[in-house]
């Protein structure tokens, strides 16, 4: 059977490789062609563009880049109709995909949703769209499920992806270590906007922590040059690249911005503090449209605060000092982290996400 998947972001990638390895397993003639990144193609998928060409963050950002979104709008559509896949998969990055998904149905493809857009969050009428024009929902959360209830359409809760990921690196041999000094790993994203805003803030930590080595894992779609104007000023200060599970593996805290990397770092047990800063124009418009409580994952999951979340103008350097400060010597509040981030594991399912997901999505095509 032939497989169209489009992911647009680097955890898409990641995701998106590890169901294309299950749907091989599954599938012995399988075809997948996607866009997405360096992951899903060792996988085997047949990558015709890459995620570095398509991610841009905020309001502001997107706006600025309409025209290069309308023509790799265009360009997919072509090149989906000229392939002429038995489904559609789509991952997440709903801006782009839920166009696609309208546009495919009425091209009359099976179109199949794998990790939800977070409606939950913002635009909850976008539901209507999904229950439209998707013809399967497979759910990472254990609250969407009950979320598209609501609305009257039966979503799939498969468990978290991350699950299984985390879980192989937690049992693969143990990397060298990157200092011999107790580490605080930097997770500060993979977009140069949100790096801009962030990691200063959070470097100036390195110099009230000098018996720490700060350890920022690079992004790969970040240059050298780039991130060297950030870090040159601080001798505690290293990079590496290719390598955040094996940093989070022997990290002691992390400060990381909002997004799935929270969700890893929680679930390698490690305490850490959410950053969020984006440019002014966007957290206006985003602090409107958005309605949750909470903006890391770790928290909306849990239902409560488990970690601290430092948010635009609470990101400042005497803030996040004192979260640090709490994360690393306060041992009552690392170790109910620590318990917190146990139950949000068992909330997340058996670890066999990416398996139960090309069941569903290749039982559909054959059904």
């Amino acid at each position: 059977m032939k497989y169209y998947i489009i992911a647009g972001e680097a955890s898409g990638d990641l995701h998106g490789s590890n169901l294309i390895k299950q749907i091989k397993q599954l599938d012995d003639a399988a075809d997948i062609r996607c866009w997405g990144g360096d992951m899903m193609a060792q996988a085997g998928g047949h990558v015709v563009k890459h995620y570095k060409e398509l991610a841009f963050m905020g309001f502001v950002e997107v706006v600025m880049n309409l025209r290069t979104i309308f023509r790799n709008l265009d360009w997919c559509k072509k090149d989906i109709l000229a392939f002429q896949p038995d489904a559609l998969v789509l991952i997440d990055y709903p801006g782009f995909n839920l166009r696609i998904a309208e546009w495919a149905k009425q091209q009359g493809l099976k179109v199949i949703y794998y990790i939800s857009p977070q409606v939950w969050a913002w635009k909850e009428s976008r539901v209507k769209k999904i229950r439209e024009c998707v013809d399967k929902m497979l759910c990472i959360l254990p609250f969407e499920k009950e979320f598209y209830h609501k609305w009257n359409y039966e979503a799939e809760y498969v468990g978290h992806p991350l699950i299984e990921v985390v879980k192989a690196a937690r049992e693969a041999p143990p990397a060298p270590r990157f200092s011999d000094k107790p580490i605080i790993a930097l997770l500060p994203g993979s977009r140069r906007q949100e790096v801009t805003e962030k990691l200063p803030v959070m470097l100036s930590m390195a110099r009230y922590f000098p018996e720490y080595q700060f350890v920022m894992a690079q992004a790969p779609s970040l240059d050298d040059s780039f991130i060297r104007s950030f870090t040159d000023a601080y001798p505690n200060v290293s990079v590496v690249k290719g390598q955040t599970y094996a940093l989070l593996l022997q990290a002691s805290a992390a400060l990381v911005t909002s997004g799935t990397a929270t969700l890893e770092t929680a679930l390698f047990g490690v305490p850490e503090v959410v950053c969020y800063k984006g440019s002014p124009i966007s957290y206006f418009f985003a602090k409107r449209l958005i309605k949750v409580k909470y903006i890391s994952l770790v928290n909306l999951i849990m239902d409560k605060p488990v970690v601290k979340e430092l948010i635009q103008h609470d990101l400042t350097e005497e803030n996040l000092l004192k979260e640090l400060t709490l994360i690393l010597k306060d041992e009552a509040r690392r170790e109910q982290m620590k318990a917190d981030y146990a139950v949000l594991w068992t909330l997340l399912g058996d670890g066999t996400a990416s398996r139960k997901a090309a069941e569903a999505i290749v039982a559909a095509v054959n059904g």
